[in-house]
Order: structure tokens, then sequence, then C-alpha cells
């Protein structure tokens, strides 16, 4: 899947790389936008080697991939995901890159804030929630959820799980034998954009539970049997899995309704104030 970004009107080249979930955007677009240098592919080469000379791992990490150039024709370009260009927009001397290294430093010390007092992370994740129309009832269940998902990927860190690939295979194994889908499979089913949307900031309260259920068990599973490795981890993703499954069945059989709802939980202000006016005239 490809897609072309804006910036300020420009044009920034991106791709997304379905294996590892992100976005990688074209070096030379940003570096044309912020540098303003009439030549951008030879001022990115000038920067480039001093980066290398300096040892700056976010160049080294840098990979080219094939993107359709002016010309329209499809040619090598180096491609940073959005870590890595942060880290070279810092080195770029230009008043247009002030207000992104004055954000990461401000990004930076908040972060270092929430090491020293923790509860500042989920105080700020709370405020972030409420602002963008979430009840407080559905913000406590993912707040809760992000905790219980958290210690499973520390439990799987000190089990032999190598993250990233890993770590998103046992994820789809735990979704599958909870719902019978994938979470790419369940952002389809929810109708939603794979590299915007967050499925879990789309859920409803139930598909939160179970989710939260599906990856407690898979934690508790993996303790009692002292899993080892991604094999070993891999069965009991999906015995955990299976747990919030036939909870999740016997839900469905009793109540006559299903789980998986293909509505998005969350509704904009606008939407709900809508709805109220709607049911006023009625």
């Amino acid at each position: 899947m490809s897609n072309i970004k804006l910036f300020e009107s420009k044009q920034i080249r991106s791709i997304w790389d379905e294996q590892a979930q992100r976005w990688l955007f074209a070096v030379v677009d940003v570096v044309a936008v912020l540098s303003e240098s009439q030549n951008p592919q030879v001022y990115w080469r000038v920067l480039k080697k001093r980066l290398l000379a300096e040892g700056n791992e976010s160049v080294t990490n840098c990979n080219a991939l094939k993107m359709t150039a002016a010309d329209g024709k499809q040619r090598l370009t180096d491609v940073a995901d959005t870590e890595q260009l942060l880290r070279l927009i810092q080195s770029i001397p230009s008043p247009k890159a002030e207000p992104f290294k004055r954000w990461l430093a401000r990004v930076g010390y908040e972060r270092l804030e929430e090491i020293e007092n923790p509860e500042l992370a989920a105080k700020r994740m709370r405020e972030l929630y409420k602002a963008k129309g979430y009840s407080d009832e559905w913000i406590e269940k993912r707040v809760r959820g992000i905790a219980i998902r958290d210690e499973l990927t520390n439990e799987w860190q000190k089990r032999g799980v190598k993250e990233q690939r890993e770590y998103a295979i046992l994820t789809a194994e735990i979704s599958r034998a909870t719902f019978g889908m994938t979470p790419s499979e369940y952002k389809a089913f929810k109708s939603l954009a794979k590299p915007v949307d967050n499925l879990r900031d789309h859920m409803t309260d139930l598909e939160l539970i179970f989710t939260m259920l599906g990856e407690a068990s898979t934690t508790e599973i993996a303790r009692n049997k002292d899993a080892q490795g991604y094999g070993e981890n891999f069965d009991a993703a999906r015995e955990g899995g299976a747990v919030a499954g036939s909870a999740r069945l016997d839900l469905e059989t009793k109540s006559g309704k299903r789980v998986s709802s293909k509505a998005n939980f969350k509704e904009l202000p606008e939407a709900v104030m809508r709805k109220k006016v709607e049911k006023k005239a009625e």
C-alpha cells in the first residue's frame, strides 16, 4: 500500500510497510521541504555522509525502496520510518525544522517526567482520550487493557520471544482464537483504515473486555507452563485466546447477540449531538 502525504502543500512520498506495520517516508522529500535546497539530492548526500561519519544509527538503518519519481519512473530512494525521520530532522539547520525540534524537546521532557512519575503518563493518556470524546468508563477499560498488554509483552520478552514480527504473530493468534479474526481482519470487518486507525481505539466495551481476557489468560498460561521461546509461547497464545473465545461464544449463545461489532465505539461529539437533536425531534 502506498500513499502520498502533504507537508505544507508539498508532497512527501510514503509507503506502508505491511509486515512492520509502519509508514516509511522518502527522506529526500522531507529534506527538500525543510532545507529549501535547490538540489535536495545533493544536500541529502552531503548530510548523509556527515551523519555516517558521526556514527548516526538513523542513517545506517535507512533502507532504499523503489518509489515513483517526478518523471513517473520507479527509482530507488532512501526511506525512513517516523523515529528515524525525527532524528534526521534534528540535524537539518533550518527555520522550518525548528518547530519540530521544539516539539521533540517538549516530548522528551515529558517522557523524562513520566519515567520519574509513571502516573503522569496515565493521566496524559486519559486527557487525550477525553479530548477525543471517549467516555470515562471506556477510557478506564482502555487504560487497563494497555497495562495488561504491557504485562504480556514483558512476559514474552523474558521468555525469549523476539520483538515486532513474533509479537505481531502471537497477538494475531490470540485475536483469532478470541474473536475468530486476526487484527488485520478485524480492521477490515470494522472498515478501518489499516495504517491510520488503532483497532482497540474503536472497540466496544465488550470487545475490550474479551481482548483483555485473551491476553491476561495468555500471560497466566505462559507463566504457569514456563513457556520458553517462540514455539511454546505460540501454544500459550492459542490457549489463552481460546479461553476468551469460549467465554465469548458462551455469552453470545446466552445473550443472542454477537460481541464483535461492525460499528466503531468512538463517536465524534458532532455525531452525538446530532443524535440528541434527532431524538428530541421525534
